[in-house]
Order: C-alpha cells, then sequence, then structure tokens
C-alpha cells in the first residue's frame, strides 16, 4: 500500500480524538445518533428503535472476501492463505429493521456476544495481524461512541489500518460530522428514494433526504475512493445500491442524485443479490428476486449517467 497513515492516528496524538468521544458518548444520554431520534438514555439501560443496549454487540469477525474488491484485494475467492481480505467486524441489532434483511438474525434477532471496549480493540488488532486491509465495522451506526472507543485503544496499541463504515445510509449528517477524521472509507447503502416504500419496509419515510444528507457529509470529509497501486482503498466513498423487485428502491432518482450531486467518479455498486427473506411474506411486493431486465435496466441508468467505476466489466460489455 501506498505510504497512507489513517487521520484518526493525528486525532489521537493531537487530543482531539478523546474530545469526540466525548461529545459522541454525551448524545448515549438522548439518542440521537441516527433520524429515528429516540432520545432514550442509552446509558440508564433504556432502548430506542434498534433495542441496542449501550454495551457493543458483536456477532462474527472474520477476513471477509466477499466484499467490493477495492476492499478485499487483488485476489478472486477466498484465499485460503489467510491474508488479505477486509477485516469485518459485524454488529448486532440496527437502526432501519429492513423487513427483507439478508442478516435477519443479526439486525431484528440480535444474535452475538457482548464485548468490553478491551475486547473490540483486540479483535481490530487480531484481523491486522491476519492481514486484512481494513478495519470493516458493519452496521456501526448505532454504536458510533463505543466503536470510537475501541479504536482509540487499538490506535494506542499499534493500529494503522484504514476504518471502514458499513452503514445503512440511514445516518444523521450532524454524528457523521463528529466522525471526520476518524473514519477513512465510507460505504453507506442508498436503499431508496420514495417514501413509501422506505416508511414500509424500513419504517423510515424521511430515507431519501436522510441518506442524501448524509452521504453529502461522508464524500465532503473524504472525497471519491482512492486506490493504492494495488487497486486496495485507502480513503473516499463508496455507495452501494441493491436493486427491489417491482422498481421498489427508486434506483433512477438516487444515481441521478449521486452523479449530480456527489460526483460522477463515485464508486457505486449496483447490486444484484436481493432474494425473498426476512418478513417478505408479510409483503407481496418483495416477494421475488429482481429480474434481470429489471437489474441490467439500473446498470444502464448507471452507465448513462457515468457512473462506470463500480461496475463489473462484464455489466459495461453488455451495452
Amino acid at each position: 500500500m501506498l505510504r497512507f497513515k489513517p487521520t484518526y492516528l493525528a486525532l489521537l496524538e493531537s487530543g482531539e480524538l478523546d474530545r469526540r468521544i466525548g461529545k459522541l458518548s454525551a448524545i448515549l444520554e438522548s439518542c440521537e445518533l441516527c433520524p429515528h431520534r429516540c432520545r432514550v438514555n442509552c446509558l440508564a439501560g433504556e432502548t430506542g428503535f434498534c433495542k441496542a443496549p449501550d454495551t457493543l454487540v458483536i456477532s462474527s469477525y472474520n477476513l471477509h472476501f466477499g466484499e467490493e474488491r477495492p476492499l478485499v484485494g487483488p485476489r478472486s475467492g477466498f484465499d485460503l492463505t489467510g491474508t488479505g481480505g477486509s477485516g469485518t467486524i459485524f454488529l448486532s441489532y440496527c437502526n432501519l429493521l429492513c423487513v427483507y434483511c439478508q442478516n435477519f438474525e443479526v439486525s431484528h434477532l440480535a444474535q452475538g456476544v457482548e464485548v468490553t471496549t478491551e475486547r473490540a480493540a483486540e479483535i481490530m488488532l487480531e484481523l491486522q495481524r491476519k492481514g486484512a486491509n481494513n478495519i470493516n465495522f458493519v452496521t456501526p451506526t448505532h454504536y458510533a461512541p463505543q466503536l470510537v472507543k475501541a479504536l482509540r485503544v487499538a490506535a494506542e496499541r499499534g493500529l494503522k489500518l484504514p476504518v471502514v463504515w458499513n452503514c445503512g445510509g440511514y445516518e444523521n449528517a450532524d454524528a457523521v460530522k463528529l466522525l471526520e477524521g476518524i473514519i477513512d472509507i465510507y460505504m453507506p447503502d442508498m436503499k431508496y428514494s420514495d417514501t413509501k416504500p422506505a416508511g414500509q419496509y424500513s419504517d423510515a419515510p424521511d430515507y431519501f433526504e436522510r441518506s442524501c444528507e448524509a452521504v453529502s457529509e461522508m464524500h465532503k470529509q473524504t472525497g471519491d475512493l482512492l486506490l493504492d497501486e494495488n487497486g486496495i482503498a485507502y480513503r473516499g466513498l463508496l455507495i452501494r445500491h441493491l436493486v427491489l423487485p417491482n422498481g421498489l428502491a427508486g434506483s433512477l432518482k438516487i444515481l441521478e442524485f449521486i452523479a449530480g450531486h456527489i460526483s460522477t467518479d463515485t464508486y457505486v455498486n449496483v447490486m444484484s443479490q436481493y432474494r425473498p427473506c426476512g418478513m417478505v411474506r408479510h409483503h407481496p411486493g418483495l416477494g421475488r428476486y429482481p429480474s434481470p431486465d429489471e437489474y441490467y435496466e439500473v446498470v444502464e441508468a448507471a452507465r448513462r449517467l457515468s457512473l462506470t467505476r463500480g461496475l463489473q466489466p462484464k455489466h459495461l460489455e453488455c451495452f
């Protein structure tokens, strides 16, 4: 990798990281970490929409080779040597609770183990020792203060990898501002552009407005995705968009926002992984896979808008 020094190390040295931890932790007294703004006192044991306690709960952690190529590295498939890959830490609970969540057991049922700040820091260092390209916090929004505390401990003990904020996109932009200089790579979803499906399937009717605010702030902080000489990301913004059946995601409006208000150099992964699961039996519109035509219609829209960085070569060859 190029000589990249995560900016959280500079914040640690200056004392600013401690100040940010203080500000993030204060939010827990009347929680507004996400746009639900439940205003519960998490420090007194109260829980809000996400139901998360004030102690970190981790479902699993590993070297993940199924993430985007800039996070995983140039290898394809699984690397049995145990080097490379994205050092993913899957957090239990979620601030969206989508009815079709493919990690239902983790987000809705909160399967996982409570861990201390010390243990979370050790997990980060363990992933670094195993050769991870980055530390990838998966579904971290509701645990922002606790994760930054653990990151501080890990940084003091030698962590020097880029940190990925792998979130659902339903973020409070004011909370994201407190992460400036702490997070190196933002990887939000942009799930919906229409109020009705966002409310019906994720209980977040204001999803598009809030995600646009948050993604704009993320790009302001880190810019377009930067890669080293090996094609591995070390800073910037990467957006995921999952194609839903029956056009329920409102994909075109999302892509137009990215191209018009963020950057046509944005790395956008148009994903085809949707499958009926979770609680979709109660929602007929979500009861099937997207058709190939529905998926490639979104890919074509991305290509037309010059959002091609995240498209696979096989996708571009279709046009």
